[in-house]
Formats: structure tokens, sequence, C-alpha cells
């Protein structure tokens, strides 16, 4: 088969024409901008288009499939010529549906949580050798792709995220896919560019929730209540599993997940991230996974790509990074490092990256997320206004609406990161959080300045 990728260069669409790739079909692609790492990885396959732009004469009878990203517009050239030859056009959920819906679905849900509660699930099944296909949100240490899909498999693992499908269809990406077993987390207003009320972002989870099978699970998390609000509307044919935060402690011999009957050690921590543990051991039991093997099983998971990851340790302080933009896990991400360490100076810096961080009525939404934190930084490109459209911030705005007398505004990344390895902060923990990369910086370089400065 013969497979062209409209817009290759997006994270989970360079992934799916690897995996295809890696399937035996024959796969091209077109984008008018790769960033790494999707280039070097495409570039490893020889995917990687020859140059950049949209070329129609690449659009030929011999095409099978057409899959359109999100990135590439309605006007696209290649797009345009595809309609007018009549191939078959799918968006990367469809596609992703079409291979997947003679398969158990799990599918993963929520504003935040997502991407980690699908790698758990992911590794408990393949620490148990289980076959399965999946699609998640981040790179995963053990894994080539962020895809995969097979014949050999009657399991798939999807990360379900609330944005947009594509270009020519406007539906949120999980509502193609019709679950056997939903995990609904916690939610919380996003994407407001494309979900201008709260009541419309909570309006597409239903509408998520809707669309479980006939006889299929919906897994939800009992303590958000407008998940528990929409948990009440499924019909009597949807089997129901409500969870909460996983019990767990600390002490001087590591982190420890617990129950009434049993007590495990693991490897993450964070009160979220034991929400986490609860919603994928559920997702887990309902697939037909046995208590014992779950919990065997994860004691290896060591948390994925980007969601609070340690950069660098040593005997002075810890770097860690954190792929956060939502107010909701700004402000989970910082208690957690807080928690875990109470002795040492926590050091927050957070980008305003996305549409929505940006907005000026969106903002006081962060209201308080980083008072945990010793030290607390908050950045954005005043370039990005104009780039999103939107109305500029000043720094007396952003501070005003961030509150708290322990946080610092800059709109000069450069400015920001000076400051912060002039500070020498004794027995630091340097939490930096963004969905962007605080214009180009090296974050493992950084680390090492600011941990070897201590020295």
């Amino acid at each position: 088969m013969r497979v062209h990728f409209i817009a290759v260069g997006g994270a989970v669409m360079h992934n799916l024409a690897i995996a295809l790739h890696l399937k035996g079909y024959t796969v091209t692609g077109s984008d008018d901008e790769i960033f790494e790492p999707a280039r070097s990885h495409l570039a490893s396959y020889k995917l990687l288009p020859e140059k950049y732009g949209w070329y129609p004469e690449k659009i030929t009878p011999d095409i099978d499939i057409i899959i359109l990203g999100m990135h590439a517009r309605a006007d696209n050239p290649e797009l345009l010529k595809a309609i007018t030859s009549g191939i078959k056009i799918m968006s990367f959920p469809e596609f992703l549906y079409e291979q997947t819906k003679y398969k158990k679905r799990i599918v993963v849900a929520g504003s935040h949580g997502k991407t980690t509660t699908t790698a758990m699930i992911m590794h408990v099944l393949k620490t148990l050798r289980v076959k399965f296909d999946f699609m998640v949100g981040s790179s995963i240490s053990g894994y080539v792709t962020m895809v995969s899909l097979s014949d050999e498999s009657t399991i798939a693992v999807l990360e379900g995220d609330e944005y947009l499908t594509s270009p020519v269809d406007r539906r949120p990406k999980f509502h193609l896919y019709m679950p056997d077993i939903a995990v609904l987390n916690g939610i919380a207003w996003d994407h407001m560019n494309v979900f201008p009320t709260f009541d419309n972002y909570i309006e597409q989870f239903r509408i998520f929730v809707d669309k479980i099978t006939d006889g299929g699970t919906l897994v939800y998390y009992a303590d958000d209540p407008e998940v528990k609000r929409i948990a009440e509307t499924v019909p009597g044919n949807i089997k129901k599993v409500p969870y909460r935060m996983h019990g767990h402690f600390q002490n001087k011999t590591g982190l420890y997940a617990a129950s009434i009957s049993r007590t495990i050690p693991v490897k993450f921590f964070g009160g979220h991230n034991m929400q986490n543990l609860s919603a994928a051991k559920e997702a887990c039991l309902a697939a037909g996974i046995s208590e014992d093997d779950f919990y065997n099983s994860i004691q290896s998971f060591e948390g994925t790509s980007g969601r609070l990851q340690k950069l660098k340790e040593n005997e002075k302080g810890l770097f860690f990074y954190d792929f956060a933009h939502s107010p909701s896990k700004v402000k989970a991400t910082v208690e957690a490092v807080a928690e875990r360490y109470p002795d040492k100076n926590i050091i927050a810096c957070f980008e305003l990256h996305t549409f929505s961080s940006l907005s000026k009525d969106f903002l006081p939404f962060y209201s308080g997320t980083m008072e945990k934190a010793d030290s607390a930084f908050v950045y954005y490109n005043p370039h990005q206004f104009e780039h999103k459209k939107l109305p500029p911030l000043s720094k007396e705005a952003v501070k005003e609406a961030f509150a708290g007398n322990n946080l610092s505004v800059f709109d000069n990344s450069k400015e920001m990161l000076e400051y912060i390895i002039n500070c020498h902060f004794p027995s630091p923990v340097y939490l930096f959080m963004s969905s962007g990369d605080f214009d180009g910086c090296d974050l493992k370089n950084l680390s090492e300045t600011l941990l070897n400065n201590l020295i």
C-alpha cells in the first residue's frame, strides 16, 4: 500500500509515517517546515522530504491513501489536488481507528495525565509480553516510535487528545476512536482558541463518553466533579469504574505506592502520578490483566520523556523538565516536586507558550499555581502575541495574574537565564516547565551549567 502524508513533520504524523514504513508500506510525505526531533527521526528512515514545501505533482494516481495533518491548511495545494483526483483522504485519527477497529481499544482522555497514564498501561502490557498497538503523545524509553500498528495484536492503547482532527475535520481527535475501555482523568479548561467556553470544552468529553462501544467500560476519576457529572450520564449498558488517587508515601528508603493489601516500591512521584497509577490499574484490570501482574509490572516504570524528566542530579541539586502548560498541570507538577523534596530549595520556571496561556482572559487561572516554589519565574516571548494574533500582556499583568510574592516575570529569555544562573541557589531543585523551548534553550546544557556551578 502507498501512503502520502500532508504535513508529515507533526509529532504523531511523522511517527505514524515511520510505523507504516516499518510495516512495509510505501511512504512519502511533504511539509513546509520540519523541526527536531522529527527531522532527524524521518531522515534516519530516509523519509525526510528532499525539500520543504507543497508539491501537487507528488499527488499521483498510484497513491492509495492521503493522511492529512492538522498543520496543513484547508487550501493546501496537495490537498486540493488529492480532492480533485478522487484519492482517499483521512486524518490520522480516522486512519488509526480503521487500523484498530477490530481490536479492543483502550483510549485515555482528560486535560492532564493522558501521556503518563497511556505509557503506564503500555509498560504493563509490554512487561507481560502482551502484543498491542499504540499511539502515545511523547517518546518513551524502549520504543522506537510513538505509534505502532501490527496485524498480530488484539489490543490498541491510544492517547485521546481533545484537540481538532484536521483542517477539514473540526471534530476533536478522541471522538473518532470509539473506545471499548475509556479512561477519563480530570478536566480543566484548555485550548480556548478552539473551545471558547468551559461548557463547550466539557461538551467534548461528554461526546467522547457517548462514543464508548456497547457493553464497554468507563474508568473515571471520581474526585473531579465535572468528570463525575459526565459519568452519571452514562447509560446502564456501560460499566462504570470510579477511581481515586492511589495511596502513597515516601521515607528514607524510597517511594512507595500503598493499598490495604500491598505496598510496592515505585520510581515516580507526585499526587498526579498516583492518580495516573490508579487510572492505569483500572484500565488494565478491565482489559483482563490481573492485579498481581499489574503491580509486579508497574514497579519498573520510570516515566516518560518530558514528564517530570530528571535531566541532571549531583550531590548539590537536581534539575527536572516537564511539559506542563495548563494551570492544573503546572500546579500539580510544582506541588509534586515540593512534596518530594521538602528540605530543598524549589526553583520553578514556567514559559507561557500556548494560545490559552498567553490569553488575557485565561491567565487568571494560573493564580497560585507556583506558590509551593521557593522562587518562581515566568517567561514569555513578546513576539508570540503577534504570531498568535493576541493582544500583548505586560509583565505587571502576568505577575498580578499568577499572584504570590515569590514570583518574577521576564520577557527576555537570555536575561532570565542569566539571572537564575547568577543566583547560586543553595540546595536547589530546578523545575523548568514548558510546551515550548525557552527560545531554543538547551535544557540539558543549562542543567549542567546550573548544577556544576555549585560544586
